[in-house]
């Protein structure tokens, strides 16, 4: 039997990436105001989370590349509630996957944007919000 994870403290956050050698220029990027994808060269597809492989075709050879930052609105959720800190300061949010014109999906949040007018395949584009002690992380607005 393994023991239950620790209880979460009050000072816990579950929203702040963890950044590594290989992803530092992603979130240098992020940074800039600069959403990053990860092409292959072998396949020529490109893929979001950043990955030292293709998810395609397993290939190692993938270089990274500046995105557009467009994209547009796959799917969502309006998050009424979470108690995960910070996000109950939050709600309501959007909790969305968009389709970049890349080609690549990627999970966010829809910003600046009323509920009642978020609709599949309205346009999109990047924008970063920066935590305190934190990287930027990339979000969509309209």
């Amino acid at each position: 039997m393994t023991a239950p994870p620790p209880a979460p403290t009050p000072s816990s956050r579950y929203d702040l990436p963890e950044p590594d050698d290989f992803t530092r220029p992603y979130w240098d990027a992020a940074a800039e105001g600069h959403l990053l994808l990860r092409r292959c060269r072998a396949c020529g597809r490109a893929h979001h989370y950043p990955r030292e492989f293709c998810p395609h075709c397993w290939s190692d050879v993938v270089d990274w590349e500046r995105a557009s930052g467009r994209a547009t609105l796959y799917t969502w959720s309006v998050v009424h509630r979470n108690d995960l800190p910070p996000f109950g300061i939050r709600v309501p949010y959007v909790a969305a996957v968009v389709d970049l014109a890349e080609g690549p999906r990627m999970m966010t949040e829809v910003v600046e944007c009323e509920e009642s007018a978020l609709a599949i395949g309205m346009e999109l584009r990047v924008t970063f919000r920066r935590e305190e002690g934190g990287e930027a992380v990339a979000v969509f607005r309209p």
